[in-house]
């Protein structure tokens, strides 16, 4: 339950911040030229919370369902509006001053992906190098020949240089070929050519499973189970472990790797385990319970017990992003960049048929990754957060009416007519944006519940 709610704040707070950045984007450019607005809505339906601010009065409110959010500006379509306020009206405005209040929204959010994207790249961002583990049997990575430990360092004529970035390379080239080349270095420095088939993304979807379609892994590498420190409030600090010591076998099962400690720990909730311990060159039997937690559903054992570190390993598999402010904006806004397009451009090979509907995810989806990535630290989570908003901002851009790309499509016609469409031409459209929303709506959820039905 503790995970449950700790994924539901995850998702409310990373759908607040996207709904408040969006809306601010309207308020801001309809102030800018001139246009009177009347609230500022955070959430639909009977407003919880109610507060006037402003020469204006504008009304700041939370609505009862947080699905969404409104700016509503002085329009003389939504009811009689003051012969003296007339120049405010939304309606009375040049066709130019619409599309920037209408378009601001959608910009407001890519711009937050670039401010987050900027933010990170000037921090530093420590990441795991591309470095791949034996590949499952009979998988593409296996009939490429990719071995255990193998490195990448160029796919195609690209270098890449962490895990994400190989990941991110292939999944958009998954959009347009079936095969590429992965130029890898093994551990004894020996380069190689593989051409890995990458068919299997498309047919099957872009989850986070993809990698693994494909027979990726990352590597694992022996890592001896010594430990490196302990919670003070953790079951292994409980039970009389210290830093140091060696696991040497577990209910008398021999343990050769920290990897193997751990399988066996999360194999065992509330689960009593005799450990035995190499401590300063004896011997002893320790007696730990490993505590439950719920982890993507599944029950699974922890005690609170870290492993030492090994210098050479942290340098073998991780490197840190950093760059200087020029370079890291450029960084930024290249990244933001291709994650609009390569998100335009599955929805438009959704449309042709060219890749499945299953693609599309749903608040369920989006609350499980949100909450993923928060365990994983700030970083993730903003980083996760840039993502979502390039998302909303290319949804919203969709010339579909009910979102702010079928207002412009209106204005478009309005532009080419000189004049703008009647309003029963604007009411069809609306009940037709209406239904593909729907249709958009129940295809997520089906989708969110069939992953949840099928883990």
């Amino acid at each position: 339950m503790n995970d449950f709610l700790y994924y539901v704040l995850a998702f409310l707070v990373l759908l607040g911040l996207l709904i408040i950045i969006h809306e601010l984007g309207h308020y801001l450019v309809a102030r800018w030229v001139g246009v009177k607005v009347l609230r500022f809505s955070i959430g639909f339906g009977a407003p919880i919370f109610v507060r006037k601010i402003g020469v204006d009065q504008t009304e700041w409110a939370i609505g009862r369902i947080p699905l969404g959010g409104y700016v509503k500006m002085l329009d003389e379509s939504e009811g009689e509006v003051m012969p003296d306020e007339l120049p405010r009206s939304f309606n009375r405005q040049v066709l130019w001053r619409r599309i920037a209040i209408v378009v601001a929204g959608p910009m407001a959010n890519l711009l937050l992906a670039v401010v987050v994207y900027w933010g990170s790249f000037l921090y530093g961002v420590e990441e795991l190098r591309p470095v791949l583990g034996a590949p499952v049997n009979a998988s593409p990575a296996a009939h490429a020949g990719i071995e255990d430990g193998d490195r990448v360092v160029k796919i195609g004529d690209d270098p890449v240089l962490t895990w994400q970035e190989m990941r991110w390379k292939i999944l958009t080239l998954a959009a347009d070929v079936d095969t590429l080349s992965l130029e890898t270095v093994n551990m004894r420095h020996e380069s190689a050519i593989r051409q890995l088939d990458i068919s299997s993304i498309r047919r099957h979807g872009w989850e986070a499973d993809a990698l693994e379609q494909l027979g990726l892994r990352y590597f694992r590498p022996r890592i001896p189970p010594v430990i490196g420190r302990l919670n003070e409030d953790g079951r292994a600090s409980a039970a009389g472990l210290q830093a140091d010591d060696e696991i040497v076998a577990i209910d008398g099962q021999e343990i050769d790797s920290w990897h193997a400690l751990v399988d066996i720990v999360h194999a065992h909730p509330e689960q009593r385990l005799l450990f035995t311990v190499l401590r300063a060159g004896s011997l002893l039997e320790i007696p730990v319970t490993p505590a439950a937690f719920t982890d993507k559903n599944q029950e699974i054992g922890r005690i609170s017990a870290y492993v030492k570190e090994i210098p050479d390993f942290r340098d073998a598999l991780l490197v840190t992003v950093r760059y200087g402010p020029l370079t890291a904006l450029s960084k930024a806004v290249a990244e933001t960049w291709e994650k609009a397009v390569f998100s335009l451009r599955i929805i438009g090979k959704m449309l042709i048929g060219e890749v499945s509907w299953q693609n599309i995810s749903g608040p369920i989806t989006v609350a499980d990754y949100a909450g993923q990535s928060a365990k994983l630290g700030l970083m993730a989570y903003f980083r996760f957060l840039a993502l979502i908003s390039i998302s909303l901002a290319v949804l919203n851009l969709l010339p579909v009416p009910m979102l702010d790309g079928g207002h412009l499509l209106y204005y478009l016609f309005e532009a080419v007519r000189g004049k703008p469409l009647s309003e029963h031409t604007m009411e069809l459209g609306q009940r037709l944006g209406m239904s593909v929303l729907i249709l958009l709506m129940a295809c997520a959820f089906y989708n969110d519940l069939n992953r949840l039905i099928s883990g």
